[in-house]
């Protein structure tokens, strides 16, 4: 029997612990990855919130120059930090020296949840890009920026951070309003396993003996006793979850269950259990690595971010909520209550795929290539299911066009952000019909763009023992050409799409398009129409004597 769509949990301010429910990322050891890569991928998500792609130049500075940082999310001026003598260049969330970098914000302690500092998460991540030539590096820069100028923003958050070897989870927080700086943990993931992480913390275990493997702040421990969030003496093991953000039913049912719907596809054969993220006490939770069935590629990647909980109980494309035409989405807020009630809350499944998301990406690093045509950002504007995700090598020299403007209080048919944003939202009026329509240019396009990456790596080595400018041009010209084709293609896709479904018809331009084809809707949502009103919509003669 298929379990109800709606899970109720308590109202969250019980448990003292608050969420932002965006973003979803997957770390990829390269070990796990079938051709040697790491990767980490990134659903930046956000309601009412579009980004232009990111791109700072390397450069280089005086002794004694400053950096003013503004805030990510808000743009706002925070103040200035010392500016280093060289930066490397950023495209997107990637670097040169194919250095990466995602999160997921994850809430933490209302305690804790207080800016200390100038240091946002976000200005973290693309100061770090600009600084690190590994991951390590990120991390430190990221953790010492932090400790330095102190945190910015008032959540905890969860970091990707990988190069061409390795790959990282970092998890940090702020020490609240008191004390300036951060707590954070940063695991390793282990050759051959990936990981998962959608705004829950999930590190649990700190191997304080594994040097190579983890890393932590000096005073994890003694904070989390002096805040009383755990007592060295009670012979309880430390957990960074459970001290610093507790788990509670609101994120284990909007949080752990993308992680296990990720889980559950990258190793069917471990038969992830759904207890956990449905609330049930004393569930195990989900492990932090997991080894996947297969070994992944960039695809398989992309096919994980694209996601609705399909084949499994909670398909958000059956049932009630999905309408007639099976549309996997549920408009905000996430919280509803019933009328009348006033103890119980209630919340709408949050998948991986939403239509909340600004950009993705994949991140490739590959050791066993120069860094020039080894770091590829495969990268998509909007929603990820009806997205395209685009080569762009981080060697390019320019930055495509239409990724420049991505303003959400101004609709722009010139951004690349726009255009994708119309194409999903049109599909979602009669989304089982339209999104095929989409897929298949998807499809086309990413299909191409696997098929055609080894020829095109292999003519940019080529080049490379020649004259590397040249091989740096060729990607570039590559990457730019390609995207600005997407784009393109995409409006053209709009145009179609507005054509065909035009007034609820699908219409193929037969007869001068005067015989448009009316598809109604399903017979289970016709089922339920009759359900709820049996004689309303009858069609025949009515006896005036009943």
């Amino acid at each position: 029997m298929r379990k109800t769509a709606i899970f109720y949990f308590l109202i969250i301010a019980i448990s003292g612990i608050q969420y932002s429910k965006a973003c979803t990322n997957i770390l990829v050891s390269k070990g796990a990855s079938k051709d040697g890569s790491v990767m980490i991928s990134y659903n930046a998500d956000a309601g009412g919130f579009m980004e232009p792609l990111y791109w700072s130049e390397a450069a280089d500075y005086k002794a004694g120059d400053s950096l003013a940082i503004y805030e990510w999310d808000t743009g706002k001026y925070m103040g200035k930090i010392k500016q280093v003598l060289h930066t490397y260049k950023v495209v997107g969330n990637m670097n040169e020296n194919q250095v990466a970098i995602g999160e997921t914000t994850n809430g933490g302690r209302l305690v804790l949840q207080s800016a200390n500092g100038i240091m946002d998460y976000g200005s973290m991540i693309y100061i770090a890009l600009q600084r690190a030539k590994t991951a390590k590096e990120a991390i430190k820069v990221m953790t010492d920026l932090a400790n330095e100028y102190g945190y910015g923003s008032a959540e905890g958050e969860t970091f990707s951070v990988s190069d061409a070897n390795e790959a990282w989870i970092l998890e940090v927080v702020s020490k609240g309003a008191k004390e300036k700086g951060i707590i954070w943990v940063a695991r390793k993931v282990p050759e051959g396993y990936i990981c998962a992480h959608a705004n829950q913390a999930r590190i649990r275990e700190v191997p304080t003996k594994d040097k190579e493997n983890c890393m932590y702040s000096t005073d994890i421990f003694s904070f989390a006793e002096k805040m009383g969030f755990w007592d060295s003496k009670s012979g309880k093991e430390f957990s960074y979850v459970d001290a610093y953000v507790p788990i509670d039913p609101e994120g284990l049912f909007l949080c752990e269950g993308r992680v296990w719907s990720i889980f559950r596809r990258a190793a069917p054969s471990q038969s992830f259990s759904t207890d956990y993220w449905r609330g049930v006490k004393g569930a195990d939770p989900y492990p932090l690595f997991i080894k996947p069935d297969k070994k992944l590629s960039v695809q398989d990647m992309e096919a994980l971010m694209r996601d609705h909980f399909e084949g499994t109980d909670y398909d958000m494309t059956k049932g009630l909520m999905a309408g007639p035409f099976n549309c996997p989405y549920r408009w905000k807020s996430l919280y509803w209550k019933a009328p009348g009630d006033t103890i119980t809350a209630y919340g709408w499944e949050r998948p991986v795929s939403t239509q909340q998301t600004a950009f993705s990406f994949v991140a490739q690093s590959r050791s066993f290539l120069s860094n020039e045509v080894g770091g590829v950002f495969w990268y998509g504007v909007d929603d990820t299911y009806s997205n395209c995700y685009m080569p762009l090598y981080v060697c390019m020299t320019d930055r495509p066009k239409s990724f420049e403007k991505a303003d959400v209080t101004s609709f722009d048919y010139n951004s690349a952000a726009w255009v994708f944003n119309l194409v999903a939202n049109y599909a979602y009026t009669k989304y089982s019909y339209i999104i095929k329509d989409i897929q298949a240019v998807q499809k086309d396009f990413e299909n191409n763009f696997f098929a055609m990456q080894p020829a095109v790596e292999k003519t940019a080595l080529e080049l490379e023992k020649t004259d590397s400018t040249l091989a740096k041009k060729y990607l570039s010209d590559y990457s730019y050409t390609h995207a600005e084709l997407v784009v393109a293609r995409w409006k053209e896709l709009l145009n179609y799409i507005i054509t065909k479904y035009n007034d609820g018809y699908i219409n193929d331009g037969s007869n001068g398009g005067r015989t448009p084809k009316g598809v109604g809707y399903g017979s289970e949502w016709l089922k339920r129409v009759l359900k709820e009103q049996p004689d309303y919509y009858k069609v025949e003669w009515s006896d005036p004597k009943k």
